[in-house]
């Protein structure tokens, strides 16, 4: 694993017998304790996940906001310090750059939080379009480590180890200047998992006194920590796109189902021109749910079918730990798209019948309030 990049919790995971996969480029934990525990833990419990492979791109200066304009779909005018906003980014075909968080921490100040893997094309691309505005980019990537604590008892321990009100931080809020453990970080509410639960940016110094002091502390709480298996299925059942998956480059955030965060009523933005006629033509093709009626594993890549003809692909796909059954979303051509509709995915040289349902599969667990 020497090649492999490492994040400033590795020898922790290696010490808790975490097994060590190549996960872009990165060293990381697929489980600990097994996949199925920690997913449990996290929907009953708590677990805590590290994230510091997670980019992070730090904007400023006076032209900050129309330039956010600009790059993403989403609407963040009106944002207020503190707040955050989740938006796809998008080529000007409308293909997806990458779907991010932009976090207010204050007037003009703005961390763009990207997936791991798109950290050096996001830069790049975000280079690339930032001319003509009076604003100063910077990859922070490598001075900022990330933890999350998901799950119903999430707040419970943190607020444990918290020397602020952790109420005052609602749903998609963050405070910038928190103390977690007796460190400065900046903490967050957003997750990823369908549960409550928030993200904790440190100094990657900092980070394993975090990590130890937070699983001691939850440990009676069933505080455990959850690897990047666990992460996948509590985000599929819960139906968040994952990059490369239900929105790509060649997949559109509309047909990704993230139209809500595309407003095309915006004045410009990259994309919105190639977006405003897909919508006006009608997409040929979009994400949906399906449910097995009978026993098999989907997975990403299998063929969707209608009267044996392919109309469409899995994107992700499991055996749902929480349903007990296996689950997929898929990309399909869309006058298969209706829930109800019966089709079928292709496993293994088996046409086994499934059912277009609603997403998500998990009602969502966030705190609103």
């Amino acid at each position: 694993m020497s090649e492999l990049r490492k994040t400033p919790l590795y020898e922790a995971h290696v010490k808790a017998g975490g097994r060590i996969v190549d996960f872009g480029g990165w060293a990381l934990p697929v489980q600990y304790s097994g996949i199925l525990e920690e997913h449990r833990a996290v929907r009953e419990k708590a677990g805590l996940f590290d994230v510091s492979h997670m980019g992070e791109v730090h904007l400023t200066g006076p032209d900050a906001l129309p330039f956010i304009q600009r790059l993403v779909t989403n609407d963040c005018s009106k944002m207020q310090v503190r707040q955050i906003v989740y938006s796809p980014m998008c080529y000007p075909d409308g293909g997806v750059v990458d779907d991010i968080l932009i976090y207010r921490v204050c007037e003009n100040d703005y961390w763009l939080v990207v997936n791991a893997s798109n950290t050096g094309k996001d830069y790049d691309w975000i280079l690339r379009n930032i001319s003509g505005y009076d604003a100063t980019v910077k990859n922070i990537s490598s001075q900022v480590a990330q933890i999350a604590i998901q799950g119903p008892a999430a707040q419970t321990i943190l607020q444990r180890n918290a020397a602020d009100d952790l109420d005052s931080i609602k749903f998609f809020w963050c405070l910038p200047a928190a103390t977690i453990a007796g460190r400065k970080c900046l903490v967050s509410r957003t997750g990823y998992t369908g549960e409550d639960g928030f993200e904790i940016y440190c100094k990657p110094e900092d980070a394993r006194h975090i990590w130890d002091t937070l699983l001691e502390s939850g440990k009676a709480d069933g505080l455990i920590p959850a690897g990047l298996g666990a992460r996948d299925s509590l985000r599929f059942e819960a139906a968040l796109p994952l990059y490369g998956h239900e929105i790509s480059q060649s997949i559109s955030p509309l047909q990704g189902n993230l139209g809500f965060f595309v407003k095309l009523d915006k004045p410009d933005f990259i994309g919105r021109e190639a977006l405003t006629a897909a919508k006006q033509q009608g997409l040929a093709s979009r994400v949906v749910g399906l449910e097995l009626a009978g026993r098999g594993v989907p997975r990403e890549g299998y063929p969707v079918l209608a009267a044996g003809q392919e109309i469409g692909r899995v994107t992700s796909g499991m055996f749902s730990p929480t349903f007990g059954r296996g689950l997929a979303m898929a990309l399909v051509s869309t006058e298969y798209a209706k829930a109800g509709t019966e089709l079928a995915i292709d496993i293994r040289g088996k046409a086994v019948p499934v059912r277009v349902v609603k997403t998500p599969f998990y009602k969502k667990a966030y705190r609103k309030g």
